[in-house]
C-alpha cells in the first residue's frame, strides 16, 4: 500500500505546469502504479485554461471544486463540481476556468487496449 498527501515531499517535488494553463502535481506515477500511467492533481486559477492539445492516452478528469468550460472534440460542455469527463484517447481537448474560484481536479491516465 501507498498513502500520497498533497503535503508530502514527494509529491510536492512533483509540481509542473501542465498545458501553459494549470498546476499541477503527480500523486502516482508509472513508476508506482501497475495499470494507470498516471493519478494527479491539479489546479486552473479563475481565467486560466488548459490548451487544446492532444495525449497518447485516455484521461478521466474529476472535478473536485470550482467549475469549468471544457471542449472535447467539437463538444463544448460547463462542467462544475462533481462531474467526472472522460477525454478518449487521440481526441483533442482543453480546460477553461470560466468561475470565480479555483477549479480543482483529479486526473486517471491509462494507455488504449
Amino acid at each position: 500500500m501507498i498513502v500520497r498527501n498533497i503535503t508530502q515531499d514527494i509529491v510536492h517535488q512533483r509540481w509542473y505546469r501542465a498545458h501553459v494553463g494549470a498546476r499541477a502535481t503527480m500523486l502516482f506515477s508509472s513508476g508506482e502504479l501497475q495499470g494507470l500511467l498516471f493519478f494527479a492533481h491539479a489546479e486552473l486559477e479563475p481565467g486560466r485554461e488548459i490548451e487544446i492539445h492532444l495525449d497518447p492516452y485516455e484521461e478521466i478528469y474529476y472535478l473536485v471544486s470550482g467549475t469549468g468550460l471544457i471542449r472535447v472534440g467539437e463538444e463544448e460542455q460547463q462542467v462544475n463540481r462533481g462531474d467526472a469527463i472522460w477525454l478518449p484517447f487521440g481526441v483533442p481537448h482543453g480546460l477553461k476556468n470560466n468561475g470565480t474560484e479555483t477549479c480543482i481536479f483529479v486526473v486517471a491516465a491509462s494507455e488504449p487496449e
